[in-house]
């Protein structure tokens, strides 16, 4: 099998593991309410119980029969493998699952349009089957780190996949923000809202909000401004070796701050949110041949004619 520059083959580290003939610690992430992802999360549960690999269903699921309640973020830390079966919304919950850990995830779509989950259904055996003997593809993204200071002292933290996001949530009023890159300040920017995107995020909420597509691989940030109110404020890409900073201009507005599609917090003048590229990568597991550009025309209709 060829390794291409930027995609290696998988090796899923675990002191425990020897070889594919061992038995690992797999854990199911299925999308809730949906009876396709529940009955395939019964039959993938038989299949692998019977191959002797240990399985557990993830936090705020209803426990799949023939596994175990993956309880605490020990036993999250001891996974060899996290299986997603939903859209992107259910990785996204995974994703927070693992927190800040580098555990190999393997996403099918249940969903709709399941760009973080690129797998069909009818792959789930054969490909878990892959991942098991360490011979799917790996892929390693970065993840944002957001930091929120309140007066100087640190407030909340938390990491992010896809984006971060200043909005003005049901307040009438635009906001207007400062950005600075370490100690420079780049632009004021009045405007709904500002997504600071990740590679990997740069297809879902940025596109949509007209920012470019990144290549998973490319090391930076793009930072979109969400209706602007000037046609000068335009995307922004920043190097993810530096420091971004966000502070909001006026003293009696606030705007929310949403992490990978959840709200986590409300911003006011006084608070600095900071972003920075995390020191861990998430690990993506994809199929051997898998190829970004083909994803982008069969997802987004990339480059096809009106």
């Amino acid at each position: 099998m060829k390794r291409s520059k930027n995609l290696k083959t998988a090796k899923l580290k675990s002191s425990s593991v020897k070889n594919a003939a061992t038995s690992k610690n797999v854990a199911i992430v299925y999308r809730l309410h949906t009876e396709q992802a529940v009955a395939m999360a019964s039959d993938l549960t038989q299949w692998l119980n019977e191959k002797g690999h240990m399985v557990f269903t993830a936090p705020e699921q209803k426990l799949i029969p023939g596994t175990k309640p993956l309880r605490t973020s020990a036993e999250t830390a001891k996974m060899d493998l996290v299986i997603v079966l939903g859209g992107d919304g259910t990785y996204l919950r995974a994703v927070r699952m693992i927190e800040n850990r580098s555990l190999p995830v393997l996403g099918f779509n249940m969903g709709s349009l399941g760009f973080l989950t690129a797998h069909t259904a009818d792959e789930v055996f054969n490909l878990v089957d892959l991942a098991l003997k360490d011979q799917l593809l790996l892929q390693k993204r970065s993840v944002i780190r957001a930091l929120v200071t309140k007066k100087g002292k640190t407030a909340i933290e938390f990491p992010a996949l896809n984006d971060v996001v200043i909005e003005r949530g049901s307040h009438s009023h635009l906001i207007s923000t400062t950005i600075f890159m370490d100690k420079q300040r780049v632009s004021a920017i009045k405007a709904d809202g500002l997504i600071i995107s990740t590679p990997t995020g740069s297809t879902a909420y940025n596109l949509a909000a007209g920012g470019p597509i990144l290549h998973p691989q490319v090391k930076a940030f793009v930072v979109t401004p969400v209706a602007a109110h000037s046609l000068t404020s335009r995307p922004l890409i920043f190097p993810d070796d530096q420091k971004i900073s966000f502070k909001l201009d006026t003293p009696d507005v606030k705007a929310l701050l949403i992490v990978d599609g959840q709200k986590v917090a409300e911003l006011s003048h006084e608070d600095e949110l900071e972003i920075r590229k995390c020191d861990y990568e998430h690990l993506m597991l994809r199929e051997p041949k898998h190829n970004f550009f083909n994803l982008l025309r069969e997802k987004l209709k990339f480059g096809g004619r009106n």
